[in-house]
């Protein structure tokens, strides 16, 4: 019998510099849509038909040569048991839980960096409001 998953992919993050370019470029691109009306720096793109992941855009003015310019987000249901998993896997911490945070920051063995973010309210990727 299949494994009930506890995570999944439910956000791929890109760092942008050209924020309406991008904006605009990926919903026509994907057919998907704004979840709601962008934040400052801050816009999440979803599937309607639900299959795909969220994409997710970040503002960032520095352009190339910042750190890295998208990350994954892990949804978990079960963050805590997950980052103790993934740690144990071979992953580090970037960044703990901290209060306000619903993610914790890990990196993979070549020190790409990912989240995990609680997700106890999503029903496979989409918040269940």
């Amino acid at each position: 019998m299949p494994e009930t998953r506890t995570t999944w992919v439910g956000s791929i993050v890109i760092d942008c510099k050209n924020w309406d370019r991008m904006l605009a470029f990926w919903k026509a691109a994907l057919g998907y849509e704004l979840r709601r009306p962008p934040d400052d720096d801050w816009a999440l793109l979803y599937d309607p038909a639900g299959t795909g992941p969220n994409l997710a855009f970040q503002k960032d003015p520095n352009g190339p040569g910042t750190v890295y310019w998208f990350h994954l987000d892990l949804y978990s249901s079960e963050p805590e048991s997950e980052v103790q998993r993934l740690l144990a896997l071979g992953a580090t911490m970037r960044q703990p839980a901290k209060d306000g945070y619903d993610y914790v920051t890990l990196a993979d063995p070549d020190g790409n960096p990912f989240d995990v973010v609680e997700a106890r309210r999503f029903a496979f990727g989409q918040r269940a409001e």
